[in-house]
């Protein structure tokens, strides 16, 4: 049986998260995706306020149901969870958090475990063209889809 290891905060859901828990769940087919979702405290040191644990779940539940795969959600209190030290085959990720994954790795060589494919989504972009990313989009930068919340114009002329 395929398992395939996604984590993240998954605050605001936007289509970038979508891309990657879609990309995982197409990987997996039969088999299993283990979703690693931070927990209320590993959230606390973002520099925005994170919605609950219980609310970032459920709306990262809502929306794997419809690729009907065997999912499993685990919190994580920190950057490399289960996929340290369990038996994975893929691990799907953004640019963004593809250097952690590679350390993750030369940690499980450390430990005599096997490697993890990695497979690396591209970002979802904006209308501005700039990855979407829940830091922009509580920073008020754009919305959930990447639309502009400002124009150059009104910044500059406002």
């Amino acid at each position: 049986m395929i398992r395939v290891a996604v984590g993240g905060t998954f605050e605001f859901l936007h289509p970038g998260h979508r891309k990657v828990l879609a990309r995982a769940c197409e990987i997996a087919k039969a088999g299993e995706v283990v979703i690693g979702i931070t927990s209320n405290r590993f959230a606390s040191s973002k520099s925005h306020h994170v919605a609950d644990f219980d609310v970032r779940c459920q709306q990262v539940l809502n929306f794997v149901s419809g690729f009907y795969v065997n999912v499993t959600v685990v919190q994580l209190n920190d950057a490399l969870g289960p996929a340290l030290s369990d038996d994975f085959d893929y691990i799907v990720v953004s640019p963004e958090t593809f250097s952690v994954v590679v350390e993750l790795n030369k940690k499980r060589k450390e430990r005599c475990l096997p490697e993890i494919k990695i497979i690396c989504v591209d970002y979802a972009l904006a209308h501005d063209g700039k990855p979407i990313s829940s830091s922009r989009i509580a920073n008020g930068e754009i919305d959930v889809n990447g639309v502009p919340l400002h124009t150059p114009y009104a910044e500059n002329n406002g």
